[in-house]
C-alpha cells in the first residue's frame, strides 16, 4: 500500500538525462502554455507553418461556439486551407526531409522472431498502390470505409490511404463482435470493408473473416449489402518479393470444398507447436484478396486536397445510451495536434525507436502509432501480440530488440506484469528507455511506482497522460523534462488546454477542488461532430454546461495545481483502459428470454482496473443457475465483444427503485462493494430489497 505522503511526493525529473529536450524547466513549460492560451492564433499558427498547405485559408483562424443557448455549437480551425494527412506524413518526409530509406515501422508479430520493417519510401508506395485500388472500386472523396483488421502495417496502409483520397476510414477493434461491426457499417453507411483471413491473439486463433462474414450477412439483412469486401492474406502470407518479412507462419491452400458460390480456404495454422486446420468462407462475388489487387497497381497516387475541415476519420466510442457515438475528427486541426502532443508529451527525437502498446482499433493508436508519429518522422513499433505471450519477458525482451528509448502502455498491461514480478524484467537491460508513458485510464499509484522504480530504474520519468477519443490528443499531461511527478497525478494542461472543475450549479472552483471535469475553449484536436447525430453531440458535451466541453468524468484539483482523474461520472465504465456503456451492457443481458431487468455498475479489479459487475432479475418460470450466467456471459461476449464480459452476475429478485421508477446504480455500486454506508435510501420504493441484495453478493475476493 502506497502511504499518502509517498503519494503526494513530487518525483522531479532529471533533464541532464534528456539533453535535447524541447520543453526543458518547469518556468519554461509555463511560458509556453500561457502564449498557447493567450495567443492560440499565433502559437497554433507558427506550428501550421510546419506542414505543407496547398492553400492557406481565407478566413478567422479560429472560430468556434461552445455555448448552447448562443446557437448551434462548432469549431472551426484554419478552415479554406487545403492540404492532405498523407502528404505530410509520407511525401513530406521522402520528399523534402529525405527520410525515404528510414523505418517507419518494426512489425513485431504475434510468435517471437515473426517480423517486418517498413520504410517511409515503401510505406508511401504501398499506400499510393492501395489508394488507387479503392479508386478503381469506385470509392471518393467523402465516402466511408470499414476497416476491420489486427495489428499487421495493412492496418495503418489502409487507414492512410483513405487519408489520401479524402475516404473517410472508421476503423472497428479487431475485438469487437459480428453485431458490434455491423452496428457500424450501418451507422456511418460504409460503401466497402476490409478485413483479414484470421489471426492469432496470443494461444487463440481468431478468425475474422468469419466474424466479418456474419456482419456483413446481418448489415444485408438490414437492408445494407456491401458489395465488396477486400481480405488480407495474413495467415501464411508468403515471403515478399522485397525481403521484408523476415519470418512468416505457415502457406495456406485453397480447398475446392464448393458450397454454391461459397468456397472454403483451408488453413494449416500454428501457434508455437500447435497446428490446426480452420476453414475460412470465401464468396467470390464479394470478396477479394488485398494481395491480389495490389500485384500491378500503380505506385504514384495523386492526393485529394482536403479542406482543413473536412472530414477525416469516425472512431466509434461507447454512449450512455447504449449506442455507440461515431467521434468524427478533420483533417488540419487533428493533424497539428495529433503530432504537437506526439513530439512534446514524448519529447521526440530524430534518433528515438518508439513503441505504443495500444490497438490502432482505439484513438491511442490513430493518434500515437499512426498519425503523431509519422507527422514527426518516428520509427515506431507496431505489435501484433499480449504483453504474456509466450512468457512475462515478452514486452522487456522487445524493447532490448529494437532498443526502444519512448515506451507508452497501459496501466492493465502494467498490473498484468507487476503479478510476475521484478525477475522477467530484470532479465533484460532496458538501457535505452528513456521516457515512460501511460494511457486509457487513471495509473493507481501501486503501479506507477513500480513502472517507475522496476521498468525504469528511477531514470525514466512517467508522463501519465489523461485525454479521450473525442479530444484526439492529449488534455492533462507531464513533460518528461519539465514536469515534477507524482504517482497518479495527470499533472498539467497541454499547451492551449484551458481545464476547469465545476460543481452540480455550474459554477467554477477555484484552488483546491472536485467535482466535473471541463474544458473552456477549443484545441485543434477536438472532435467536430458525432456522425450523423449534431444534436446528441451538443447534448452530451454541451448541454450541462453551456460555454464548455464537458468530459463526463470526475477531477480533483491539489493545492500545488496538479489534476487527479477520479473516474466516470456519467453511467460509463473503463475496463482495461477501454470505455464501455452500461446501458449496451444491459441491453445484451436483456436480449436473453429469461431476464426481465438488468442493471450494470463497476466494480475495483487488481488487473482491469474496473470490471463488470451485473445484477438480473428473471422472468417468471426461470431459474438463477451456473448454465445461465455462463449463457449471459457469452450473450454480452457476442453481442459486444469479449472486452465486455461480465466478471460477476448476481441473483436479484427485484432492484432498488426510486417511486419514479429509476433504479438507483449509486446504492447498487455500493452493494456490489459490500460497503454498507448506503447514505439516504428514503426515496427508494422498495427499501427492503437491499438486505436481500448484500446476502446475495458475488464472492468478489480474487
Amino acid at each position: 500500500m502506497v502511504q499518502p505522503e509517498e503519494q503526494a511526493r513530487l518525483y522531479r525529473p532529471r533533464p541532464e538525462l534528456l539533453p535535447a529536450a524541447h520543453v526543458t524547466s518547469l518556468p519554461d513549460y509555463r511560458r509556453l502554455y500561457r502564449r498557447s492560451v493567450e495567443e492560440p492564433q499565433e502559437f497554433w499558427g507558427d506550428i501550421a507553418k510546419e506542414f505543407y498547405w496547398k492553400q492557406q485559408h481565407s478566413g478567422p483562424f479560429l472560430r468556434y461556439n461552445f455555448d448552447v443557448t448562443k446557437g448551434e455549437i462548432f469549431v472551426e480551425w484554419m478552415k479554406g486551407a487545403k492540404t492532405n494527412i498523407c502528404y505530410n506524413l509520407l511525401d513530406r518526409n521522402v520528399g523534402e526531409k529525405k527520410l525515404g530509406d528510414k523505418v517507419a515501422f518494426y512489425w513485431e508479430g504475434n510468435e517471437p522472431g515473426d517480423s517486418m520493417k517498413i520504410t517511409y519510401g515503401e510505406l508511401l508506395r504501398k499506400v499510393c498502390q492501395f489508394a488507387n485500388v479503392l479508386r478503381n472500386h469506385g470509392v471518393k472523396k467523402g465516402d466511408r470505409i470499414s476497416i476491420y483488421l489486427p495489428m499487421i502495417l495493412e492496418l495503418v496502409i489502409a487507414m492512410l490511404a483513405c487519408a489520401r483520397i479524402g475516404a473517410i476510414h472508421s476503423v472497428v477493434f479487431a475485438g469487437f463482435s459480428a453485431d458490434s461491426l455491423c452496428e457500424r457499417i450501418l451507422d456511418c453507411g460504409c460503401s466497402l470493408l476490409i478485413t483479414a483471413d484470421a489471426f492469432y491473439r496470443g494461444d487463440k486463433l481468431v478468425n475474422l473473416k468469419q466474424i466479418a462474414d456474419e456482419a456483413l450477412q446481418k448489415s444485408k439483412d438490414k437492408g445494407f449489402p456491401l458489395k465488396k469486401c477486400i481480405v488480407v492474406k495474413h495467415l501464411g502470407r508468403e515471403e515478399s518479393a522485397d525481403g521484408a518479412c523476415s519470418q512468416s507462419p505457415p502457406l495456406k491452400r485453397l480447398c475446392q470444398d464448393v458450397q454454391g458460390a461459397m468456397s472454403f480456404l483451408c488453413y494449416s495454422c500454428s501457434s508455437g507447436n500447435r497446428r490446426e486446420k480452420q476453414k475460412i468462407p470465401w464468396d467470390p462475388h464479394v470478396d477479394v484478396w488485398w494481395q491480389d489487387l495490389m500485384n500491378g497497381a500503380s505506385t504514384e497516387c495523386e492526393p485529394e486536397w482536403c479542406d482543413s475541415e473536412d472530414e477525416l476519420f469516425i472512431l466509434y466510442t461507447s454512449g450512455s445510451t447504449g449506442k455507440p457515438k461515431g467521434v468524427l475528427h478533420t483533417v488540419g486541426g487533428y493533424m497539428l495536434y495529433a503530432a504537437t502532443t506526439f513530439k512534446y508529451v514524448f519529447d521526440y527525437q530524430p534518433e528515438d525507436i518508439y513503441w505504443c502498446t495500444a490497438d490502432i482499433g482505439w484513438i491511442t493508436g490513430h493518434s500515437y502509432i499512426t498519425y503523431g508519429p509519422l507527422a514527426n518522422g518516428a520509427t515506431s513499433i507496431l505489435f501484433e501480440g499480449i504483453p504474456t505471450y509466450p512468457d512475462a519477458e515478452r514486452m522487456w525482451s522487445i524493447i532490448d530488440k529494437y532498443k526502444v528509448t519512448k515506451f507508452y502502455t497501459a496501466p492493465t498491461a502494467i498490473r498484468l506484469l507487476m503479478k510476475s514480478g521484478e525477475e522477467p524484467v530484470k532479465k533484460h537491460s532496458r538501457k535505452s528507455l528513456k521516457v515512460l508513458g501511460t494511457v486509457g485510464e487513471p495509473i493507481n499509484p501501486e503501479a506507477w511506482l513500480w513502472f517507475y522504480r522496476v521498468v525504469g530504474e528511477e531514470r525514466c520519468p512517467i508522463v501519465d497522460t489523461f485525454w479521450q477519443t473525442e479530444t484526439g490528443g492529449h488534455m492533462l499531461t507531464p513533460l518528461p523534462a519539465a514536469t515534477p511527478m507524482k504517482p497518479g497525478s495527470a499533472t498539467f494542461p497541454f499547451f492551449g488546454v484551458v481545464p476547469a472543475i465545476m460543481n452540480e450549479s455550474g459554477e467554477e472552483l477555484e484552488g483546491e477542488a472536485e467535482g466535473y471535469l471541463v474544458f473552456k475553449q477549443p484545441w485543434p484536436g477536438i472532435m467536430r461532430t458525432l456522425y450523423g447525430n449534431h444534436q446528441r453531440f451538443e447534448t452530451t458535451y454541451f448541454k450541462k454546461f453551456p460555454g464548455y466541453y464537458v468530459t463526463g468524468d470526475g477531477c480533483r484539483r491539489d493545492k500545488d495545481g496538479y489534476y487527479w482523474i477520479t473516474g466516470r461520472i456519467d453511467d460509463m465504465l473503463n475496463v482495461s483502459g477501454h470505455l464501455l456503456s452500461t446501458a449496451e451492457v444491459e441491453s445484451a443481458l436483456l436480449e436473453h428470454g429469461a431476464i426481465s431487468e438488468a442493471a450494470v455498475v463497476s466494480h475495483p479489479h487488481p488487473l482491469k482496473g474496473e470490471c463488470l459487475y451485473c445484477f438480473v432479475t428473471l422472468k417468471d418460470g426461470h431459474e438463477f443457475t451456473k448454465n445461465m450466467i455462463d449463457e449471459l456471459k457469452k450473450q454480452v461476449r457476442e453481442k459486444i465483444g469479449p472486452i465486455a464480459t461480465p466478471d460477476y452476475i448476481q441473483y436479484a429478485p427485484s432492484l432498488p427503485k426510486t417511486r419514479s421508477g429509476k433504479i438507483t446504480r449509486r446504492i447498487l455500486r455500493k452493494i456490489a462493494q459490500n460497503d454498507r454506508d448506503l447514505g439516504d435510501i428514503s426515496t427508494l420504493v422498495n427499501p427492503g430489497i437491499i438486505n436481500q441484495l448484500f446476502n446475495n453478493r458475488c464472492n468478489t475476493k480474487l
